[in-house]
């Protein structure tokens, strides 16, 4: 097995543990979609990668027809992508995707935590090129064998593919979303959720104390409602 599957396997349901945390991601994600390519499901690709998503975390339907009406409403205030880079104690980079509407909150916000935290702020560049961006698919396994799945998707760019208890996940370049998102909709293979990680290309081992001061930053900026997701070349243990 290859990177994205112990990068999986060690962050298994980590960032999505708490259901309203789950929801608010979601909606700011609908928010994004439904401005970037309108509210039709058909017609918008992202909207519909999101909806799959939705579901996968047992979101409403409600919910969900209610974010889509809200976002499509003019008055309805946009959110902008921001992501911040630093380093935590004891030499740890971190990777902090935001969706924020007023980047100032969030600036002043994610700064003080790496302050009070002992890290430090870093410029962009300083910290991104350690991650490899990567898109990930998992489809339902019934009727489908991963080794099959792999040599066919190749093409499409995937590079990994491996299955878990709840599924096949497929992991490719950031850049190859779109083909392969494509491609399973056209052999009506069923997407149960989509997303984007980053995976570290190296991790370094702490000590459980050092490993303690790099999780009161973590546990700070993901408590954070403008933080969609956090990443980090701290080694975490991969025991579920």
């Amino acid at each position: 097995m290859g990177r994205a599957f112990e990068f999986r396997k060690a962050r298994k349901m980590k960032r999505w543990a708490a259901m309203s945390k789950a929801f608010t991601r979601i909606g700011k994600d609908i928010v994004m979609a439904v401005k970037e390519g309108g509210p039709d499901p058909d017609a918008n690709s992202r909207l519909r990668a999101v909806i799959q998503n939705a579901k996968s975390v047992n979101m409403p339907k409600d919910n969900i027809d209610r974010a889509i009406k809200r976002a499509s409403d003019k008055n309805q205030g946009d959110y902008k992508e921001v992501v911040f880079e630093g380093y935590a104690p004891h030499g740890i980079a971190i990777l902090v995707e935001t969706a924020t509407d007023n980047n100032t909150r969030t600036v002043a916000n994610v700064r003080s935590y790496f302050n009070k935290c002992d890290g430090s702020l870093g410029v962009s560049g300083s910290v991104v090129f350690m991650f490899d961006h990567t898109c990930n698919f998992r489809i339902s396994a019934e009727g489908v064998d991963p080794d099959e799945i792999e040599l066919e998707f190749i093409d499409f760019g995937a590079e990994e593919v491996f299955a878990d208890d709840d599924g096949i996940l497929i992991y490719a370049p950031f850049e190859s979303f779109g083909a392969i998102q494509a491609e399973l909709e056209s052999r009506d293979i069923e997407i149960l959720s989509s997303g984007f990680e980053r995976i570290p290309q190296v991790t370094k081992k702490l000590s459980p104390e050092e490993a303690e001061d790099v999780e009161k930053l973590l546990e700070k900026l993901e408590e954070d409602d403008d933080v969609q997701n956090v990443y980090h070349t701290m080694e975490e243990s991969s025991e579920d």
